[in-house]
């Protein structure tokens, strides 16, 4: 709070630095020299709404509410047809433009991901994956047949009325 003051006044210099563009250095998946720097924690707001106490708070109460309505509306397509974690995710990256505690929860999720995808792709968990849904087919096609085998194909219907 104290860092933010100071650049507001004009008593230091940004803690952060900043290229001509006004992008921050250490931008996520930015790569150097094999290792992938983390974009820094904290709000990504414009540098004229920083500069204003009053605006910034309401910068991030109108960012807390729009990534509140994506979430609850990601929640809402739990049970309902829609792509509701993909929202909910939405929501988070919303949350995320300003407050520390969404960026550290997208960073371990992005982690989890990245570590489940590269666990499914190891050879030995496919092929366990792929043996295990081949049987699962044969025994729902068993059952299908016998069940067919017992009651017939009957329609909900009734064609010949």
């Amino acid at each position: 709070m104290n860092a933010e003051r100071d650049v507001r006044n004009g008593d230091a210099a940004s803690a952060t630095p900043v290229s001509g563009t006004g992008d921050r250095a250490g931008v996520t998946g930015e790569v150097t020299e094999g290792v992938t720097k983390e974009r820094e924690l904290g709000s990504r707001a414009p540098g004229f709404i920083k500069a204003s106490r009053t605006l910034h708070l309401s910068w991030q109460v109108g960012v807390f509410i729009v990534g509140l309505a994506v979430v609850v509306a990601g929640i809402i397509m739990l049970p309902l047809p829609g792509p509701g974690w993909l929202v909910i995710f939405g929501g988070m990256a919303i949350w995320a433009t300003e407050f520390v505690w969404a960026q550290l929860v997208l960073r371990w999720t992005r982690r989890k991901v990245t570590e489940a995808a590269q666990r499914a792709l190891d050879p030995k968990v496919r092929r366990r994956n792929i043996i295990l849904t081949s049987v699962g087919l044969v025994i729902i096609a068993v059952l299908v047949g016998i069940y067919v085998w017992k009651f017939g194909i009957t329609m909900p219907w009734k064609i010949h009325e």
